[in-house]
């Protein structure tokens, strides 16, 4: 090999690993994460969004008493097995559920394509356990919804388990799904290359995926030896779709290869939940959130919040810099709960008014407070104030404000500054479910 041909094939190679989805170090053979082009740019939109809808449905809707039954009494896996020949969701329109989520102003749906149990609501051909091949309903929902979703300009997130109640080589055991009656074991390495198999489909015959939604990697925290092969995986999934997003619900810092954090029931920062106490990266930020007690069907739980409260908790994730994933367990029928439906319209017409102060805004630089917090859009920053027992409210800040009205009606607000911040006055003490002013400031 010539010196010329020799330098040419090194410069290659090192282009290749400059844009390539990983970095090559040649000394340590150590592989790093570095986003392409077109996963920042889905990064950002996945931050200007803002709202999204998880859908958890399953066999277990069947039961209606949540998607954790099958664990939580013990039901063999064999006999559990047996709902999917009676599952037949007759009512199921991927049209009117995309409509109605796209009404209330929510950009993404999040679907769970495999849940803990480990039925897939997809037609697969790496098993007959899914809902095409073992149910006399015989149609791919999760075609007919990615159809529906691109055609209305919905972006469409998968959620994936990496944990399974149902199946043998699922192995060693976790801490969950010990009573479901698996007793012949299979190796770890099929299970791996199973799921790496439906990731393959996920991402080849659905059209384009915005995000990859894992959960289950907290089944083995009290193993810390055990090995998810996590960074084959994503390498795998961003080299199939490289603008596709990765999000861990592993209630730890973000991993190397994953391009959001996600936060589960609780916004970011705080923990009341217990599953939220990881330190708040620089990667787009998400809570998801119940819209009544359980993330699947249970037909006793019509504790549904309230429009505010749902609302509020919208904009306090936008006050953090957030999206909220806001979900809701379709029926096993195939139709989304009568309460659901309402709540999606009454938010559709909040957000009506109020998106602008919502959708493609960061955090203000005025801190959450208790009476609510501030979102920013270029030279104009929105006061959502949710709670405020008084007639005045007094923002932190060093930008000069040029104007403040009320948002919805343009109304000129009085306002009091020096260098410590700005005092807003009102006639009376804001009673509206957010009371939003807009303040111009100075460029």
């Amino acid at each position: 090999m010539t010196k010329n041909t020799l330098f040419k094939s090194l410069l290659v190679f090192a282009v290749l690993c400059l844009t390539t989805t990983h970095f090559c170090n040649a000394d340590t053979k150590e592989k790093k994460y570095i986003p392409t082009e077109e996963n920042m740019n889905s990064r950002e939109a996945f931050r200007d969004d803002k709202f999204g809808i998880f859908l958890h449905w399953g066999l277990y809707s069947m039961l209606a008493r949540g998607e954790w039954t099958m664990t939580n009494q013990n039901l063999n896996r064999d006999e559990y097995a047996k709902l999917a020949s009676g599952f037949y969701p007759s009512k199921f329109d991927a049209h009117e559920w995309v409509s109605a989520i796209k009404a209330s102003g929510a950009k993404y749906i999040c679907f769970t394509t495999r849940h803990h149990e480990g039925f897939s609501m997809f037609h697969t051909q790496w098993s007959d356990y899914n809902i095409v091949d073992a149910t006399p309903f015989k149609r791919d929902v999760l075609k007919e919804l990615a159809d529906e979703c691109h055609k209305q300009g919905i972006a469409l997130h998968l959620y994936y388990s990496h944990l399974d109640w149902y199946r043998e080589d699922y192995y060693p055991l976790g801490r969950t799904g010990r009573g479901t009656g698996r007793t012949k074991h299979g190796e770890w390495k099929t299970y791996y290359q199973f799921m790496n198999n439906q990731l393959t489909e996920l991402l080849t015959n659905y059209g384009p995926i915005r995000t990859i939604w894992f959960d289950g990697w907290w089944d083995h925290d009290q193993d810390p030896d055990f090995d998810w092969q996590l960074p084959e995986q994503y390498a795998m999934i961003h080299r199939l779709q490289p603008s596709c997003l990765i999000g861990n619900n592993h209630h730890q810092i973000p991993f190397a290869g994953e391009d959001i954090q996600i936060f589960e029931r609780d916004l970011p920062g705080e923990n009341s939940s217990g599953l939220s106490g990881q330190d708040i990266s620089a990667l787009p930020l998400e809570t998801c959130e119940t819209m009544n007690g359980m993330w699947g069907y249970k037909i006793t739980d019509q504790e549904y919040k309230s429009p505010k409260t749902l609302i509020h908790y919208l904009v306090k994730a936008a006050g953090k810099n957030a999206n909220l994933l806001m979900n809701i367990g379709p029926q096993p029928n195939g139709e989304l709960p009568e309460i659901a439906i309402s709540r999606l319209k009454e938010i559709g017409e909040w957000m009506k008014i109020y998106g602008e102060t919502i959708y493609g805004t960061r955090s203000g630089s005025v801190a959450p407070h208790d009476w609510g917090v501030t979102t920013r859009k270029e030279n104009r920053m929105f006061v959502h104030i949710l709670d405020l027992p008084d007639n005045g409210l007094y923002l932190p800040m060093t930008e000069k404000v040029k104007k403040a009205v009320v948002f919805k009606d343009k109304t000129p607000i009085k306002y009091m500054q020096d260098k410590q911040g700005v005092v807003l006055k009102f006639k009376e003490a804001p009673t509206d479910i957010d009371y939003v002013i807009e303040l111009t400031l100075a460029d």
